[in-house]
């Protein structure tokens, strides 16, 4: 380990040495401070990534094509706004409910990218998935362990509420979770099903008036309408193929 290496690893500064090649010298403050500003960009970019791996996102998803004409927002709230996040500062949900395959979880996955690449700790569950675990680690007495981590996220998401039906202590759990949330910290969350139909879920009218209630409340709810992108994209992938065909069986004949 030569002398500058050494210092950067008692300083945490990381391998300094592969950036200065990088900067150009003019004069000794100029050179000392470009290189500083890499290493700073690259500690930046270092916990960002860092960030979205904790998030456990099951694939990463930018704004980058993505298509909000199946979203109704609500009056007073636009996509812009949506796509600030000033939500999470200011301790809001953001409830999406509607038709299968609307581009609800890539919204809040998209969502919840942006948020990582400001700084703010995520944590991407299915329902059904947080569910499993919440009542695994109540099994094992390590539910207030579990509990305190959620309560440290900035953002948490809850995919998919409302396909799976929740056993009594799988929704009681939940409901803890949403409970903690509430007014402390933002939740995203997406659903096929419109709130009158989500005592089918959880099968329990007080918890689930109770439930809704705190979501609700302090929450932005937008719609989403319109055929499945997966259905349309299978659609026009099996149209191309068949053009494709057809273009091969004129060029042969």
């Amino acid at each position: 380990m030569n002398e500058l290496t050494a210092v950067c690893k008692k300083l945490r500064l990381g391998n300094l040495e592969e950036l200065a090649v990088q900067v150009e010298f003019k004069n000794k403050i100029q050179y000392l401070t470009d290189v500083l500003k890499l290493a700073a960009e690259r500690r930046e970019t270092q916990r960002v990534q860092r960030l979205i791996r904790q998030a456990k996102f099951p694939v990463v998803k930018t704004f980058d094509g993505y298509q909000f004409d199946p979203i109704t927002f609500p009056n007073g709230f636009s996509k812009e706004q949506l796509m600030s996040i000033d939500f999470i500062e200011q301790k809001q949900n953001v409830l999406c409910v509607g038709a299968v395959g609307t581009g609800k979880t890539y919204l809040a996955t998209a969502l919840g990218v942006k948020a990582c690449s400001q700084g703010k700790k995520v944590r991407f569950y299915r329902a059904a998935d947080l569910c499993a675990e919440l009542t695994e680690k109540h099994r094992t007495g390590s539910l207030g362990k579990t509990l305190k981590q959620l309560q440290k996220l900035d953002l948490l998401i809850l995919d998919e509420v409302g396909y799976i039906p929740f056993d009594k202590l799988s929704s009681q759990l939940l409901f803890n979770v949403v409970s903690n949330c509430y007014e402390q910290q933002s939740i995203i969350l997406t659903s096929n099903l419109e709130f009158g139909r989500w005592n089918d879920i959880f099968r329990d009218d007080r918890l689930t008036a109770a439930l809704i209630d705190r979501l609700v409340h302090h929450a932005y709810i937008l719609g989403f309408t319109g055929s499945s992108f997966r259905y349309r994209e299978a659609v026009l992938a099996k149209g191309g193929s068949k053009m494709n065909e057809g273009r091969q069986s004129i060029t042969t004949n």
